[in-house]
């Protein structure tokens, strides 16, 4: 009898194992043999809903939106009561949209923030589906349900569940809106909140041009840690923007460009850029020229380095 039941619930047990190898694929950032194994996942098994989350979570990151969709909507059809699914199928929704034309962005907004709002009722304390949702309510047209006011509370009730988080939502609708003195107020609460999000300070004041607040950030920061990468490079990045302290500047980007960058820091390409703005600046050309080629080789889509090469070129 027992080996009878271990016969039955054997394919339960397997399925669940497939699922849980392949989530750890995914997160080791193998999606070809994460999707090998998911497909293989039969539409009876418990654990098929998870299985079409995660393969639209491989076509989402794929940028295949279509497919994606398809997953999401599998997964939604069998399990309804999942926050995440609801939130990336609404993310999807939103990708699709972006490069749609008007009348397939009218028939699927309602259907994006349907998908959020779900979300939301699933998972009370989401704030993803919240940042998704201020996103739709500043961007839509008031007919289809667009409202600054109801961006600002939600905004709001994320600053309750993540203060640092909630006051950069704010920041961003009142930069959105061209308040400037609140978006700074809420920005600086921001960093008072969490001083990990200060980069987000800086980039408004880079935007403002206000390069020398901007510096004395992470001059702050270098101070505390005088091996700080990131502040060493965006100490480097205001001198190329700004002008100013050029020499510092230079030393600052070529002690960055002895350091391996770590994923989501500046890669050396973008600091070959700014070393060469810095020296095109200084009126050293044939120095910015090889440098402003060297980024280019390394990524094609520097626009900066593009421009920059063709001033020095002349």
């Amino acid at each position: 009898m027992k080996s009878i039941l271990l016969f039955l619930f054997l394919p339960i047990a397997l399925c669940a194992q497939t699922v849980d190898k392949a989530k750890k694929l995914y997160d080791e950032q193998k999606p070809v043999e994460a999707r090998k194994l998911l497909l293989t996942v039969k539409k009876e098994s418990k654990e098929f809903a998870e299985a079409q989350y995660y393969l639209g979570r491989l076509a989402y990151d794929a940028k295949e939106y279509d497919q994606a969709e398809e997953y999401f909507e599998a997964a939604i059809e069998v399990n309804d009561k999942v926050a995440d699914y609801h939130n990336w199928y609404g993310n999807t929704l939103g990708t699709i949209a972006g490069d749609a034309n008007f009348f397939k962005q009218a028939t699927l907004a309602p259907k994006m923030k349907g998908a959020w709002e779900r979300a939301l009722e699933l998972d009370p304390k989401s704030i993803e589906a919240r940042q998704s949702l201020i996103l739709y309510y500043q961007q839509a047209p008031a007919i289809a349900g667009g409202s600054t006011e109801r961006a600002i509370e939600l905004a709001n009730e994320i600053v309750r569940l993540k203060p640092a988080e909630g006051h950069r939502q704010l920041g961003n609708i009142y930069y959105r809106e061209k308040k400037w003195a609140e978006a700074e107020k809420e920005f600086v609460a921001m960093v008072k909140a969490d001083p990990s999000y200060t980069q987000s300070l800086a980039n408004f004041y880079i935007n403002q041009k206000n390069y020398d607040k901007a510096s004395l950030l992470f001059e702050d920061q270098l101070k505390k840690n005088p091996e700080d990468m990131m502040a060493i490079y965006q100490l480097g990045k205001m001198s190329a923007l700004s002008g100013q302290r050029l020499e510092d500047g230079e030393k600052y980007l070529r002690k960055y460009l002895a350091y391996k960058p770590q994923k989501n820091e500046p890669s050396h390409a973008a600091a070959n850029m700014r070393l060469a703005q810095i020296l095109e600046k200084r009126g050293k050309k044939a120095e910015a020229k090889s440098l402003y080629e060297l980024a280019l080789k390394s990524d094609a889509t520097l626009k900066e380095a593009e421009e920059g090469l063709k001033r020095v070129s002349k």
